[in-house]
């Protein structure tokens, strides 16, 4: 078995792979391939197509937008991902963000290690508390309901959420109240948290005309896939002060510099895709994605399979 692997996985998982097959880490004998792991590599349908060996392609961690699906379901390529291995470490780093933007963290560190300020508790750094919000999730799966339960029990917040695929009845057994419009649930939002994959209908979920419907005060949050924030109008609202703050892990152009547009605001803060980079994150991700490959190279069901 020949098993493409080129980014880091834990050490203990790829040792795994390697007893049981031939790694490599280019794509000079694709048509040889039986398997690819992946974390943020293209798996496009022209490598699909070449890779006429191909039995499964394995994403460590959730989101598959790299992948093509449709074209690995037509050749009848299986798909598996880890879909609750991260769950815990990205809700932790949200909710840290949370925290973060509410009340200025990264604004005061930076301007400490700098210029510094010439009082305690500067009035211009006055935040928000978490405790007793309203938090909005957009999108109801398995890490928003983990921040969810975080902050409903470390924090008393009220839970609100938006979700086409979320039935009422789910939401009133996770406690939370549905909206059925997006903007109605952003009226009542104090935080709002975005966590849903990126497809064609969550391109741009927030852009220009969501942002007329938020909190002057609130605190908007996208730990899941640039794009689906519109960067543009985020930054036009931060500037204009259509919401108190703002913070992201997840970008259109990774890792985000100094010169991205976004990074010259100073409401906002920023970090480099990081939310399931935890050793316990890695460890759980890498063990399930090499243990469902191999499953299905060796002819099981898979624990997580996508198609």
């Amino acid at each position: 078995m020949k098993v493409y692997l080129s980014e880091y996985i834990y050490p203990p998982a790829e040792a795994l792979l390697r007893k049981k097959a031939e790694v490599v880490d280019n794509w000079d004998q694709i048509e040889e391939l039986d398997a690819i792991i992946l974390r943020t590599v293209d798996v496009t349908k022209e490598i699909i197509e070449r890779a006429r060996n191909l039995k499964v392609i394995g994403k460590h961690g959730v989101g598959c937008n790299t992948i093509d699906l449709e074209a690995a379901k037509k050749k009848g390529i299986v798909v598996v991902n880890t879909p609750t291995a991260n769950m815990n470490s990205v809700a932790e780093l949200i909710v840290g963000l949370m925290l973060s933007a509410g009340r200025n963290i990264s604004q005061c560190d930076a301007i400490s290690k700098k210029e510094g300020f010439s009082k305690i508790a500067p009035p211009e750094m006055c935040g928000v508390e978490l405790s007793g919000k309203t938090i909005g999730l957009v999108g109801m799966g398995n890490i928003a309901r983990r921040v969810g339960e975080i902050l409903k029990k470390g924090f008393d917040v009220t839970l609100v959420g938006y979700d086409p695929y979320c039935s009422q009845e789910q939401a009133d057994a996770l406690g939370i109240k549905k909206y059925d419009n997006l903007d109605d649930m952003l009226e009542n939002s104090d935080f709002v948290n975005v966590s849903v994959p990126l497809l064609p209908s969550t391109r741009d979920l927030i852009s220009a005309e969501n942002f007329k419907h938020f909190k002057k005060d609130a605190v908007l949050i996208n730990a899941a896939r640039g794009g689906i924030v519109n960067e543009k109008d985020l930054k036009e609202a931060l500037e204009k002060k259509m919401i108190r703050a703002a913070a992201c892990d997840a970008f259109v152009n990774e890792p985000p510099t100094g010169n991205d547009p976004l990074m010259q605001v100073k409401n906002f803060c920023a970090t480099p895709h990081i939310g399931a980079d935890t050793e316990e994150a890695l460890q759980r991700m890498g063990m399930e994605v090499v243990t469902d490959v191999l499953n299905v190279l060796e002819g099981k069901e898979p624990q997580h399979r996508v198609v």
